[in-house]
């Protein structure tokens, strides 16, 4: 059987009437795009010939993974896509310059203590070294970035995020700070050593990622927003350019530009990178996306 099939008038009707398109009320939006998910999964399915059983299964994959989705969408790609798709229009507009943006992931805190100067992350003492990390918050012209914002999140030397460590051991900003910047655009910031991590073992991203014939790691990496007025909001992050992983990158959170090689000199490692915002257009450019995010 052919993806014709879904095109045959029952199977039209029927996606009509399951997007509400017949129905009056509800948003318009919502309804043309929920037709043309579903019937991308319907023809996805006759293309492959999806058995009962393998319908049902994955279903119940993504049901037993709810708590994981946070993974699974870097994972299989889709949040990378959309910071291309973000990129392609961009370009379209004629918009080019500025610190590529990359994937926010799952675990950003709001609500970190808000400092000034050259700023201690970590809370927590941890066995490994120190990374320092500084540079210039700066506009498309070179101009520095006065009253920005820099959030700052990454995980200790095990891999684990303070508010998601399933052993309890961390306070509930180690390693999260939100740093306001002086009128020069300089930051600076040291904190104990971030190592790359991997999906929990076990978990609906590690099974999804082994029946792929995939890995499930990340390199060592270190996340950023910026926000400061007129100008866009940032979401980035850098990954450590001498990590195993860091051209292979399970949730392909690496792009050119983000991969600053440390400096390392005994245990501790030094990184210089400065960040290039592009001007907002719309007040609407300075906020944040709408994602939900963890509050502590």
């Amino acid at each position: 059987m052919t993806e014709d099939f879904v095109n045959s008038p029952a199977v039209q009707t029927l996606l009509d009437r399951a997007s509400g398109l017949d129905a009056e009320g509800g948003d318009k939006r919502l309804k043309a795009i929920t037709r043309d998910l579903v019937e991308a999964v319907m023809k996805t399915i006759v293309r492959h010939d999806v058995t009962e059983s393998e319908f049902w299964a994955a279903i119940q994959y993504f049901q037993n993974g709810a708590a994981e989705f946070g993974l699974i969408v870097p994972g299989v790609g889709l949040e990378h896509f959309i910071d291309l798709f973000m990129d392609a229009k961009d370009t379209e507009a004629g918009r080019t310059g500025g610190t590529p943006r990359t994937i926010e992931g799952p675990l950003y805190v709001a609500g970190a203590p808000l400092v000034e100067g050259d700023v201690n992350l970590s809370d927590d003492a941890d066995d490994t070294g120190t990374l320092y990390m500084s540079g210039v918050i700066k506009g498309p012209d070179g101009e520095p970035v006065n009253g920005a914002i820099l959030h700052v999140w990454h995980a200790n030397s095990q891999g684990w995020y303070s508010h998601f460590d399933p052993t309890g051991e961390q306070t509930p900003f180690n390693n999260r700070r939100r740093i306001r910047i002086g009128g020069d655009g300089r930051y600076a910031f040291h904190s104990k050593m971030p190592n790359g991590y991997s999906v929990p073992p076990g978990g609906a991203t590690d099974r999804l990622m082994q029946a792929l014939g995939r890995h499930g790691n990340r390199p060592a990496h270190v996340h950023f927003f910026i926000e400061a007025p007129g100008y866009r909001m940032l979401t980035t992050q850098i990954n450590f350019g001498d990590d195993p992983f860091a051209a292979d990158d399970f949730a392909f959170g690496t792009r050119e530009g983000l991969l600053p090689v440390p400096n390392r000199q005994g245990d501790t490692a030094t990184i210089a990178f400065d960040f290039e915002l592009q001007k907002a257009d719309a007040s609407s450019e300075e906020a944040f996306s709408a994602r939900a995010r963890a509050v502590a």
